[in-house]
This record gives C-alpha cells, sequence and structure tokens, in this order.
C-alpha cells in the first residue's frame, strides 16, 4: 500500500503532488480501497437497522412471545438506544485512539450480536442482544466517517461523506427485498443470519485495508465533548444535534413501522415490503442527488430543501392517494429524510477540525439518536391508542419540518473559516453560530 510519511504518522495519500508542489485532489488507490470498505460496512450498518421493520410482523404473529404493537415498538427502539451509546462514546474514541481499532471493534460487535438474535428464545433476550448489536451500529457511522474525511482530499470530502452514507439505505432495501422470499419459507431468523455475512467477509477486508492512522488529538489541542461544547463550536453542535434528532425520528420511524402499517392500510407482507423497498430505493437516489446537490449549493442549504421535500411528501400520503403517488410519495420521503441526514454528516465531517470530528460526528449523530429511540415507540403508542395509520405519517411529516426549519436556522446564522490545509494533513476550520 502507498504511504506517506509525516510527523502525524503514516497514512495512505490522499492526494498526489504535481510538479510545482502543489496538492492535486486525486484519491490514491490505497485510500479508495480503505474508503470501499468503510462503505461496504455501513451498507451492512444500513441492513442491520432496517431488518427488524421486515421481521417485526412475524415477531408479533409468530413467535408467541407475547409482543403487541406497542410492546414490539419499544423492542425496536431499544437498537436505537444502543445506538446512541455507540455513536456518542466510539466518535470519542475514534478520536482519542484512532479511526481503524473503533471501526473494526464496532463492526465485529454489531455483526455477531444480530446473528445471535436468530437464536434468541424470548422477548427479553432478544431485545437485550438488539441493544448490544445497536452499540456496534450506533459507533460505526462516525467512526468510519471520521476516517474517510481524513483520507479524501478536501475538495471531495462533502461528496464522499454524503455517498458514503448510501450505504445505509441500500442496505435497508436489501433487507427488505432479501425478506420477501426468504421469511415466509425459513421464518424470520434467516434475516438476522445474513448479517453474518459482514463478519466473514467485510471485516477480513477491513484488517487488511483500513490504515492503521494515528489518534489526531495532541497535547496542544483539546478534544473531547468539553471542546466541542464551548465557543466557538457550541451553536453548531446544538442545532447540528436537534437537526440529526428530527431528521432520525422521521427516517427511523418509517423505517420500523412502514411494512407494519401498509399491511395495516390492506396489503400482504410481499407488498407491504415493496413499499419498503420505494422508501430505500428513494433514499439511495436522495444520497447520490444530495451529493451533486451539497456539493454546488453547500449541504446545509440542500438539507433545507430536502428536509422540506420529505414532509411534504408525507403529508400527501396522508390524503390517501391513488397506490402510483403512494410509491412515489415514499421514494420522494426517502429522498428527503436520508438525504438530509447525509448532508448534516457531510456539513459536520467538513466544518470541525480533524481533533474533534470523530467527537463532533458522535455527538450529532448520538443526540440523533434520541429520535431514532422515541419514534419506534412513538408509532405504536399512536397505534395502541386506535389514531390510524395516518397518525404515523403527519408525525413523521411534522418531524421531516422541524429538521428543515432548525437547518434554515443554521444556513443563516452560520459562519465558518474555510479550509486551507493541504489534503493529506488535518483540517483546521472552525465553525461557531452567532447571535443564538
Amino acid at each position: 500500500m502507498d504511504y506517506t510519511n509525516s510527523s502525524a504518522g503514516r497514512r495512505p495519500k490522499s492526494a498526489t503532488a504535481g510538479q510545482d508542489g502543489s496538492t492535486a485532489p486525486k484519491i490514491s488507490r490505497p485510500a479508495l480501497m480503505a474508503v470501499l470498505v468503510c462503505w461496504l460496512l455501513v451498507v451492512f450498518d444500513g441492513y442491520d437497522l432496517i431488518v427488524y421493520g421486515t421481521v417485526q410482523s412475524s415477531l408479533i404473529n409468530d413467535t408467541g412471545w407475547g409482543l403487541t404493537k406497542a410492546t414490539a415498538g419499544t423492542v425496536g427502539s431499544l437498537a436505537f438506544a444502543g445506538m446512541m451509546i455507540g455513536a456518542i462514546f466510539a466518535g470519542r474514541l475514534a478520536d482519542k485512539l484512532g479511526r481503524r481499532t473503533t471501526i473494526l471493534g464496532c463492526s465485529i460487535a454489531f455483526s455477531l450480536f444480530s446473528v445471535l438474535c436468530a437464536f434468541a428464545p424470548n422477548a427479553y433476550i432478544f431485545g437485550a442482544l438488539r441493544l448490544l448489536a445497536g452499540i456496534g451500529l450506533g459507533g460505526l457511522v462516525p467512526s468510519a466517517n471520521a476516517l474517510v474525511a481524513e483520507l479524501v482530499p478536501v475538495k471531495w470530502r462533502s461528496a464522499i461523506a454524503t455517498l458514503m452514507m448510501s450505504g445505509v439505505p441500500i442496505g435497508g432495501t436489501i433487507a427488505a427485498l432479501v425478506g420477501i422470499p426468504l421469511i415466509p419459507v425459513f421464518g424470520w431468523p434467516v434475516m438476522f443470519m445474513v448479517a453474518g455475512l459482514a463478519l466473514v467477509v467485510v471485516v477480513p477486508l477491513g484488517f487488511k485495508f483500513l490504515p492503521k492512522t494515528p489518534a489526531p488529538t495532541s497535547s496542544t489541542e483539546r478534544g473531547g465533548f468539553g471542546a466541542l461544547l464551548k465557543a466557538p463550536y457550541l451553536g453548531a453542535s446544538i442545532f447540528f444535534a436537534l437537526a440529526t434528532l428530527a431528521t432520525l425520528f422521521a427516517w427511523y420511524g418509517l423505517g420500523t413501522w412502514l411494512p407494519n402499517l401498509m399491511q395495516m392500510a390492506g396489503y400482504n407482507l410481499g407488498s407491504a415490503l415493496t413499499f419498503a423497498v420505494a422508501l430505500n430505493l428513494g433514499a439511495v437516489a436522495g444520497s447520490v442527488i444530495t451529493a451533486w446537490a451539497g456539493g454546488r449549493f453547500g449541504p446545509v442549504p440542500t438539507g433545507v430543501v430536502a428536509a422540506a421535500v420529505a414532509a411534504a411528501a408525507l403529508a400527501v400520503i396522508v390524503t390517501g392517494p391513488p397506490v402510483g403517488i403512494v410509491y412515489a410519495m415514499l421514494v420522494l420521503a426517502g429522498v428527503g429524510t436520508h438525504g438530509t441526514q447525509c448532508l448534516i454528516i457531510a456539513a459536520v465531517a467538513t466544518r470541525y477540525p480533524s481533533h474533534l470530528r470523530g467527537t463532533a460526528l458522535g455527538w450529532a449523530l448520538g443526540v440523533g439518536r434520541i429520535g431514532a429511540v422515541a419514534a419506534p415507540q412513538v408509532g405504536g403508542v399512536l397505534l395502541a391508542a386506535g389514531m390510524g395509520v395516518n397518525s404515523n405519517f403527519m408525525a413523521f411529516a411534522g418531524a421531516a419540518a422541524v429538521a428543515a426549519i432548525l437547518l434554515w436556522v443554521i444556513s443563516v446564522r452560520i459562519k465558518s473559516t474555510p479550509e486551507s490545509t493541504p489534503t493529506s494533513s488535518i483540517s483546521t476550520s472552525t465553525v461557531g453560530i452567532t447571535n443564538i
């Protein structure tokens, strides 16, 4: 592998030098392989996140565990609670101990505990295993994005961070597509067995291709949450976290409840899962669209538009349109909800210095998981209260609208110092929000 040697340690080249000594925005092959491995791990992360939504009806109807819609929502929230823990602490560990160790540790954890879910004898053990898997799931994304941000040139950092997150809906799409033929034949446990492929295929690739970069925090740069939650970062950190909370409430609420909601609306399991495919394909498209738009117009302004599109699309579904319109609106909801989250991650990854990047990503995603934890619970409570399918869609539409407002506040209040360091060295950008 092609490495450069510097006082900061060995890392894959993220750019090639021109004849004049300047740095050309070109991604080296070792860096590209590391990015690809991280993306594959995010695909499995997305699979494990969405897989519960594909088996939820089976767990309620076929296990004899005594689950109701409300308690099924509680079980669904446990993985997101684990993700909140994992995101907050893994991001900090990635800054303190190094990215590679944290990424591999999180990947092994979520793969192993997901496979064990297939053998759970009751809802209590199943929920505990989902909680433990969630810690690994939550820790992977901020750690992987922090590493990728350091391996690619500044010019490509926002776009690559956004495209990286396409792995989440791709994994969710795979979960829905795999569930259509496999669940009726083999039952719900097979869905969690598939998650073991990450452990036997992708994790070994991680040991081979992920670079052993040093922890970026130095003795002269204060890291951790203490630095993150003080000027000049405090305002941005709070508003990015709240916007993430609202966005993840909408995205994971849909991911958890959509198949069940469509079954309640009169569709069979196979048809209900195709609605989940539409949502996740929209999210994949959203990753590409927002990567382009975010690079052209900026991730935060683009996020305002994306979140507003999601809110409008979900509101249209409530009006009871023809099925073709429902599919189209779910595609737009996927574009908007997941696209917004990609753009928030891109904004955080590019606007914080290297010694705070993992912590900042972990903070935003960790606080944001409160929304992911609450969404399955709220969805179950609304249904248990007899408020109907539309109550869920309205709740998720409202959350997307809130995200649009929060990002608008950031777009009009934010001030930043553009990154000016070479692409192969540590970023020194700063960010703050004034008059908040």
